[in-house]
């Protein structure tokens, strides 16, 4: 029994983080959302706790996100969120500081890269490195990230689309927006408020974009009933919304990520390039699995895409494998302490 280096992989995402720990797989996956209480200032709930909480809590609680975008925004709040993690996933006999390896978003600064090795070391970890995500979601993915191939990735999760060309170990060429699933639920709340006059809340519409929702019409569309408070008279109201409508209310939302993965391939390198065409592009992260997304991905940009397996779990389960092969990896990461 290895008592001394424990090890933890984490998927810091905008929306769930996820803890993988080597030779146990995922121990936790749970809602990037800490509720706080303005008064004291003080953390009242983490995790699915909080979740719970969001657009339900009274005055002084209030249940928010310390991720924006896949970085950090609130200092404090984060630390205090990955120290529960850490305790959780370790338990809590563990007197041992573990090396923590957690992921970050491609486009991220060097001054928010060490915020959160800073944070992480704070929160109990022995050591903490940081690797790009789209690297991650590649190894997680099953990807042979260190053959001299091109390999193209597209990770979307909730706060980030990141667009990857992987060769030899090494990001050839990378961006980063910050549209991805929360853009596509506001897109849809505010699709539905503007057309049928209902105030319907984020959590409503990731449900109307998880049953329903496609990246492309569809011939055969599925309905989805919706309960929400009627901006005119204030009472509450309940409509049916269609698969066809997500499509034209989330548009300009797919249009930006499709320019991202674009503009990646005109900085690609033709031999990479030829590569990608030949494998095709892999999608990872949750929001890769919108209904139709490849066949989007295909019209618009010619090449064939699919997406993983357990995509939500790629970043995830690439933190494990980088973590038992930290010398492997060693070229792939960009901060630690």
């Amino acid at each position: 029994m290895k008592m001394f280096s424990k090890k933890l992989g984490i998927d810091l995402g905008t929306t769930n983080i996820l803890v993988f720990v080597p030779g146990k797989g995922i121990m936790l996956n749970e809602p990037s959302v800490v509720a706080v209480s303005e008064s004291d200032n003080r953390i009242l709930a983490i995790g699915t706790e909080a979740k719970r909480m969001v657009g339900k809590t009274p005055d002084d609680i209030i249940a928010y996100r310390p991720m924006k975008d896949g970085v950090i925004a609130d200092y404090r709040v984060t630390e205090a969120m990955l120290k529960y993690f850490i305790d959780k996933a370790l338990g809590k006999w563990n007197f041992f500081k573990p090396d923590v390896l957690i992921s970050v978003p491609a486009g991220v600064t060097s001054t928010e890269r060490r915020a959160v090795v800073e944070a992480a070391i704070k929160a109990g970890a022995k050591q903490a490195f940081v690797i790009k995500e789209p690297i991650l979601a590649a190894i997680g993915a099953g990807i042979p990230i260190h053959d001299p191939e091109g390999h193209m990735v597209v990770d979307i999760g909730g706060g980030t689309t990141d667009v990857a060309v992987i060769s030899l170990g090494g990001i050839v060429t990378c961006t980063s927006v910050k549209v991805a699933g929360n853009k596509i639920d506001q897109a849809i709340v505010d699709y539905v408020k503007r057309n049928y006059n209902l105030s319907i809340g984020e959590k409503t519409a990731e449900e109307i974009k998880i049953k329903i929702g496609s990246a492309v019409p569809v011939e055969q569309e599925l309905a989805m009933s919706v309960r929400g408070r009627d901006v005119i008279t204030g009472l509450p109201r309940e409509m049916e919304i269609k698969t066809n409508e997500v499509v034209k209310a989330i548009r300009r939302e797919l249009r930006e990520m499709i320019k991202a993965i674009k503009d990646v391939f005109q900085e690609t390198p033709p031999e990479l390039a030829a590569d990608i065409i030949g494998q095709g592009v892999t999608m990872t992260g949750g929001t890769s699995q919108l209904r139709n997304f490849p066949e989007l991905m295909f019209r618009a940009t010619g090449v064939k895409a699919r997406v993983a397996d357990e995509a939500l779990f790629c970043v995830a389960k690439g933190t494990g494998i980088a973590l038992e092969h930290l010398d492997t990896y060693k070229k792939s990461i960009v901060a630690k302490r």
